[in-house]
C-alpha cells in the first residue's frame, strides 16, 4: 500500500509516496501546499497520508540538507527503479551518478546510457522523473551549459534555485 507525506523544505512544501521503505515518487512544491497534496493523490490514488517510517524520515532529512546546500549525493536513498520503462532507468542511473555541485549536458548523459544523439530522449525521460531531487535531474543542463528546461512548478527559476544551492551557475 502507498503511503504519503508532505515535507516543508527551503523550496516549499514537497511530498514523497513510499511503499515498504522504498520510494515510489517524490513531488516538488506546487503554488500551494494543498495543491502538492492533491498532485500526489493524482499520481497515487490508493496512497493514504501518513507520518514517515524511520527510513522515509531519513530520506526526506536527506532531501531537505542537501536542499539548504549541504552536499548529499541522496544515492542512499532507495527508489522503486523497476516502476519506470528501462532506458528511463538507465538514464536516471546514471544521473544518480552527478555529485551534487557538477552536472552534465543531455547529450553527455546521452552517451553514458550508450545512445549518443538521444539528447530529447533523455529530457523526455528527465521531464517524467517521479524522483526529482534523489534523481537529481536539474543536474542536466542543455548544450554550452544552459539551464535547458524543468518541467516542475516554477520551471527553470526553480532548477536554477536548486543549483545555487549546490553552488552552479548556469549559462544564460
Amino acid at each position: 500500500m502507498t503511503e504519503f507525506a508532505l515535507f516543508d523544505t527551503p523550496i516549499g512544501h514537497c511530498g514523497i509516496a513510499w511503499d515498504d521503505d522504498v520510494i515510489v515518487g517524490l513531488q516538488l512544491p506546487e503554488a500551494r501546499v494543498a495543491d502538492t497534496r492533491t498532485r500526489l493523490r493524482d499520481r497515487f490514488d490508493d496512497a493514504t497520508e501518513r507520518a514517515p517510517s524511520p527510513t522515509v524520515q531519513a530520506a526526506i532529512d536527506a532531501i531537505d540538507a542537501s536542499l539548504r546546500g549541504e552536499a548529499d549525493d541522496l544515492v542512499d536513498v532507495p527508489i522503486a527503479l523497476d516502476r519506470v520503462p528501462p532506458f528511463a532507468r538507465r538514464v536516471y542511473e546514471v544521473v544518480r551518478t552527478i555529485p551534487a555541485g557538477e552536472t552534465l549536458s543531455y547529450g553527455e548523459v546521452a552517451a553514458a546510457v550508450g545512445s549518443p544523439g538521444a539528447a530529447r530522449a533523455v529530457g523526455q525521460a528527465l521531464g517524467r522523473n517521479p524522483f526529482p531531487l534523489v534523481v537529481p535531474c536539474h543536474r542536466v543542463l542543455a548544450a554550452g551549459g544552459r539551464i535547458g528546461g524543468f518541467t516542475a512548478q516554477g520551471g527553470t527559476s526553480i532548477k536554477a534555485e536548486m543549483l545555487a544551492a549546490e553552488g552552479v551557475t548556469p549559462r544564460p
